[in-house]
């Protein structure tokens, strides 16, 4: 039986696939094998130390302690693509609202005259300008990126993007219309709408700084749907103020951009729909059980990517440091217990390896323990046998 605790609500539908014969979804932290969360500020005090897999359903991972998970040889996974379409439908949304000055115009009429005509006589001060034929400026084509590049462009928007590193899966679903730029300065001269989709790492934070936000073309519209700390705040604040950003609308609220007219700020609802926690929940519940089950990884920050398919014999999941002669070690370990290797599959990721090997007998405790002992290894597990 595999305990898992969860922190957040986590959608049922992702929830219903554990079976209840395998899984006890009503652990105590002390006893977890696996933790399912959201957006809860995991700590490693949280982390036991039966804790084999951290699951995220979403795709940031600033509030799992990755580095502490690493270095017990616990996978963080996550969900990438699975909350796209509604963050995606956001970023559009709010295209639209920093273009029509929608805010500015629903709060005049909330709290503006009760005489209809007046509203006649007023309605020119939120003139705005339509997305056809304007050309929107992606940095970052991901899961998400590539949506709203497909979007806009059959919305009649020149489409303009920025990713050095985007995948080969991206690279085929994107529209052969949208135009590849070698650089972001090249994106933020020619966009009148400008949207960040990167990841947050040391590379990326304060990205939109002074320098950079001063090459944007005068009157665009500033779109972050991605993370708060990708832009200078103060640096933007003064580009609101000089005229040189029209409009910033972004899903992260900010004490340093509060009150400015120019911003529109929303509480963090780009995954927010009842269709995105669903997939989140469905993905990240099918990723844990694998692992727990057959050793599997798919979809982590910190581990390999390693799918093997269950043939028969016993399962051995060997987490080690990435250094020479590891799998000569273990497969001497093997060899001398008299087993076969049936399959096998190793990767590696930064300073970390991981392996999977099927033998064709019996893995006892003295193997696992001298397993175990190879400087090096960072935990070995046996997974249960296959059932029919």
């Amino acid at each position: 039986m595999f305990n898992v605790k969860i922190f957040n609500n986590i959608s049922d539908k992702g929830l219903s696939l554990f079976p209840t014969d395998k899984f006890s979804l009503s652990a105590p932290k002390e006893s977890a094998h696996a933790i399912l969360l959201r957006s809860h500020n995991l700590q490693p005090t949280d982390i036991s130390d039966t804790t084999l897999v951290v699951g995220r359903a979403g795709v940031g991972v600033n509030n799992v302690p990755v580095e502490y998970c690493t270095e017990r040889g616990i996978p963080v996974l996550n969900t990438p693509g699975a909350n796209a379409n509604a963050v995606k439908e956001l970023v559009l949304a709010g295209m639209l609202l920093g273009s029509r000055n929608i805010c500015q115009a629903w709060n005049y009429a909330t709290q503006g005259p009760s005489e209809s005509a007046q509203y006649e006589k007023d309605k020119s001060s939120f003139v705005g300008s339509e997305l056809h034929g304007k050309t929107l400026g992606l940095i970052g084509l991901g899961n998400i990126g590539v949506k709203v590049a497909n979007t806009a462009v059959h919305l009649g928007m020149h489409v303009l993007g920025y990713d050095p590193h985007i995948t080969a899966q991206n690279a085929w679903e994107i529209s052969s219309i949208v135009k590849r730029a070698t650089s972001i300065r090249q994106v933020i001269a020619a966009s009148d709408f400008i949207s960040i989709h990167v990841p947050l790492n040391d590379q990326t934070l304060h990205l939109f700084n002074d320098e950079l936000l001063g090459d944007v073309k005068p009157g665009a519209i500033l779109l972050n749907f991605a993370r708060a700390e990708l832009i200078d705040e103060v640096a933007l604040k003064k580009a609101l103020e000089q005229g040189i950003i029209r409009a910033l609308v972004t899903d992260f609220p900010s004490e340093t951009l509060q009150g400015l007219p120019q911003v529109i700020s929303l509480p963090h609802i780009g995954a927010s729909t009842l269709e995105a926690q669903e997939n989140c929940a469905v993905m990240i519940a099918n990723q844990v059980m694998d692992f727990l089950e057959n050793g599997n990884i798919t979809y982590s920050v910190n581990f390999p990517e390693v799918s093997m398919p269950r043939i028969s014999g016993q399962r051995l999941a060997i987490t080690n440091r990435n250094v020479p002669n590891m799998l000569a070690q273990i497969s001497t370990v093997i060899s001398s217990a008299e087993l076969n290797i049936i399959d096998m599959m190793n990767k590696s990721k930064k300073d970390l390896a991981y392996t999977l090997i099927d033998v064709n007998a019996e893995v006892t405790p003295e193997i696992i323990n001298k397993l175990s002992a190879i400087d090096g290894i960072v935990n070995v597990r046996l997974l249960p046998k296959e059932t029919s």
